[in-house]
Formats: structure tokens, C-alpha cells, sequence
């Protein structure tokens, strides 16, 4: 019982701290006077038919000199009529272009090669990468360069995910976990990047090598996340509309813990910190619930405050980010947490490879 006081004390300590931590101003880089700076729109697509030109339309929609856009898309060996879609709708955009991948760059294999491609491809100073799957705010380039001042080589936006109830439930799993990285990261402490909203500085991205030179992941940007950290290069994660993209969301179950567990495989190199607090979150489900440790008072009196806490956290990103959810849906993401929670982590331990990009990886790469 004194070890169970002690564990939510804990818990509910640190939740109560994340909840009230001071926001912070968003700091803004002045415009210089003159032309905004060219940048490199880098997109990786690979069997994405049904979605991609979701993605090209929000970037040609983008509020940026179209002359100084360079978008630039890998068919990573599609099987379907990826390349075709995007031909057609690039045919009248000068600024669009489509690349298709041909072989391996150093230790770069799948996503990772494709990616390596589109960099090498590039000639701009700064690289901003999104996923065939996303959606971006008009506003996304400037508030993104806005971040990278001078020291810094890496901008992480934030994600959410839409569609019907289980997508908008995804979409929370999101900004749960990416407000926390973003209050982390305000107090100095890096914890990762997301390849889907994501702005690289050239210089950094040169300084580690790019994707051919690091040991391969399936997990790609926080491993180049934590290169470019560790040759001491600054990083920013945002929070605010500007840099909100919005992902479809897994069509399945089945397709969710694929996802999940391969972000589980990168989560075990997530700093200390991170990888604790995620833990804390998880293990509550076993200690609350663990037989005959608590009366059922108690029991649902810490249930409710957790949910309470969660609630409020959840609708402060929301806020934050300038998007909206219904009170409900809040509430039933905890339901939908507890039950994915456990699913994930018996997935995750299961002996079978990790499914990426339609295709198969063994549980032990992607170290890194």
C-alpha cells in the first residue's frame, strides 16, 4: 500500500507540473527585407495512390513565392499508380518534381534511401520534410523557417490525425505525445522529431552525413534527430496552428500496431526522461488495477483524477494548436488508450518483423 502512495504521488506530481508548466512565447525570427529564402519540399511515396494528391494540393496552396519552392517527390518503387498520380497533377506546377529511386545510398535501405535521394537532389539550404499522407497549413514553410534561427539545425511542427472517431482518437495520441515533447524541449531537453513535419538545415543534415551514412533505422528521424543533437546543433519543437499537419489516420487495428510497434523499436533510444515519463504513463494501468492492492473507492477516486488530468492536458494542446474536439471524443480516448496500450505492448513482444512501407524488417534492425 506505502509503495502504491508513493507511485501515484509520483504520477500525480508530475502530471500536475506538465499541466501548469509556463508557456512560453513563440520565439520569432524578424524577416529580412527582400526575397524569402529558397526552400526544398521533400516528400517520400511509396504505394500511395489514394492519398498523396491530398498532400500536393495543400502544398501547391501554400503561402510562399512559388518561385522559391523546389517540391520534390521519390516514388520509392510503387507498385501501384502513385507516380502516375502525381504526373498529372504536377504536369502545370514548375515547381513540383518527381523522382524515381534506383538503388540503395550507403546503408540507407527503404523509406530512409528515399529520403537520401530527395536530399541529394536538393539545392536549397533548408529541407522540409512531410509524408504523402499529410496535410499542411499554408502558413506551414514561413512559420517553420520562422524557428530555425542561427544554431539551430532541426524544426519539429506538431501532427494530429482526422477522419472518422478511431482516426481523431489517433489524432490525440499524437498530440499527447508531441506536447510533451514540445514542453520538454521549451526546458532545454531534446526528445525527437517526427519525419512528417519535420525542417532540416542543410548544414546539419551535411554535418552527420545525411541518411546514407547513419546506421539504418526504421525509425529515421529520430535517428537523425539525435546526430544532429549530439554535434551540437540547436533544435525547436512547435506548438501552434501554423505548423499543425494533419495525417490520415491507420484504416485498421492491424495497421495501427504495425505503426506502433515500430515506434516502439525507436522508443527504446528516446532519452531517459522521455522513455521514464512514457513508462510512468504505462505502468499505471497495471498498478491501479493490480489485485486486491486497492479498495474500490480509492480506486475509482485516482481513475477519475487521472482522466480528469488527461482531459484537461489534451485540451490545452488543442487550444494551442488552433484545432477542436468534442468533450466526448476527449473522454473516450482514455478508454482507447488503456485497451491500445495493452494491445501494443503484447503486439509489440510478439516474434514477428516490423511491416513498413510494405515492407518487412526483423525485430533486431534498425538499431542505431
Amino acid at each position: 500500500m506505502v509503495g502504491a502512495a508513493i507511485f501515484f504521488g509520483l504520477f500525480f506530481g508530475i502530471c500536475i507540473s506538465i499541466l501548469l508548466w509556463p508557456r512560453r512565447r513563440a520565439r520569432r525570427r524578424a524577416h529580412q527585407a527582400g526575397q524569402p529564402p529558397q526552400v526544398s519540399i521533400l516528400v517520400a511515396a511509396r504505394n500511395e495512390e489514394a492519398s498523396i494528391e491530398r498532400c500536393l494540393r495543400s502544398l501547391a496552396a501554400l503561402n510562399y513565392p512559388a518561385g522559391q519552392l523546389e517540391i520534390l517527390i521519390a516514388d520509392d518503387h510503387s507498385t501501384d499508380h502513385t507516380a502516375a498520380v502525381v504526373r498529372a497533377f504536377i504536369r502545370d506546377k514548375p515547381q513540383f518534381q518527381l523522382l524515381s529511386v534506383r538503388h540503395d545510398l550507403g546503408s540507407a535501405r527503404g523509406k530512409s534511401n528515399a529520403l537520401a535521394y530527395l536530399c541529394r537532389a536538393a539545392t536549397t539550404d533548408y529541407f522540409l520534410f512531410t509524408d504523402a499522407d499529410m496535410a499542411l497549413r499554408p502558413d506551414w514553410v514561413t512559420a517553420m523557417l520562422a524557428a530555425a534561427t542561427p544554431g539551430v539545425g532541426i524544426v519539429t511542427g506538431i501532427t494530429t490525425a482526422g477522419g472518422g472517431l478511431f482516426g481523431r482518437l489517433q489524432g490525440l495520441d499524437w498530440l499527447f505525445g508531441l506536447r510533451l515533447i514540445h514542453l520538454l524541449a521549451e526546458a532545454g531537453l531534446p526528445g525527437s522529431s517526427v519525419g512528417n513535419n519535420m525542417l532540416v538545415v542543410r548544414a546539419a543534415y551535411s554535418d552527420v552525413g545525411g541518411f546514407e551514412a547513419l546506421p539504418f533505422s526504421t525509425n529515421e528521424d529520430l535517428q537523425l534527430f539525435r546526430h544532429i543533437v549530439d554535434r551540437g546543433w540547436r533544435f525547436r519543437n512547435l506548438c501552434q496552428p501554423a505548423v499543425l499537419g494533419v495525417s490520415e489516420p491507420q484504416p485498421t487495428v492491424a495497421a495501427l500496431l504495425q505503426q506502433r510497434k515500430r515506434w516502439m523499436k525507436g522508443g527504446a533510444r528516446l532519452p531517459w526522461y522521455l522513455s521514464g515519463l512514457f513508462g510512468l504513463y504505462g505502468v499505471f494501468y497495471a498498478v491501479l488495477f493490480w489485485p486486491d492492492l486497492l479498495p474500490l473507492g480509492p480506486l475509482l477516486l485516482i481513475y477519475g483524477g487521472k482522466v480528469a488530468l488527461q482531459t484537461l492536458f489534451l485540451a490545452s494542446a488543442l487550444r494551442q494548436v488552433g484545432h477542436r474536439e468534442r468533450l466526448g471524443v476527449l473522454l473516450l480516448y482514455e478508454p482507447y488508450l488503456c485497451l491500445m496500450s495493452l494491445s501494443v505492448l503484447a503486439y509489440a513482444l510478439w516474434p514477428s518483423p516490423v511491416e513498413w512501407k510494405q515492407r518487412r524488417y526483423a525485430w533486431a534492425e534498425g538499431g542505431g
